[in-house]
């Protein structure tokens, strides 16, 4: 089966990019993601703090537009060593 017929492209399509809560990871994650989609709007961007909160979760929702897209925005978030996980 082809991974492509499980989505309909363009579509919206959240990413969860969790990591250390500080200033620059925040910047980091969306500057990973906007390298493959350009500008994002501040709504798209959301983030959650660990109950202790050392931890941010990131979830950014993109306007997808093909799975190699999708593909390469995991390639780049998950390649960078302030990146613990990406969803």
């Amino acid at each position: 089966m082809n991974d492509d017929s499980l989505l309909a492209f363009p579509c919206a399509f959240p990413i969860k990019i969790m990591g250390r809560e500080t200033p620059e990871f925040h910047g980091t994650a969306r500057a990973l993601v906007e390298k493959h989609t350009g500008p994002l709007h501040r709504d798209a961007i959301q983030s959650t703090l660990s109950k202790n909160g050392r931890f941010v979760s990131i979830t950014v929702t993109v306007n997808a537009q093909s799975r190699e897209q999708l593909d390469d925005i995991y390639r780049e978030v998950t390649a960078h060593q302030d990146v613990l996980i990406a969803l």
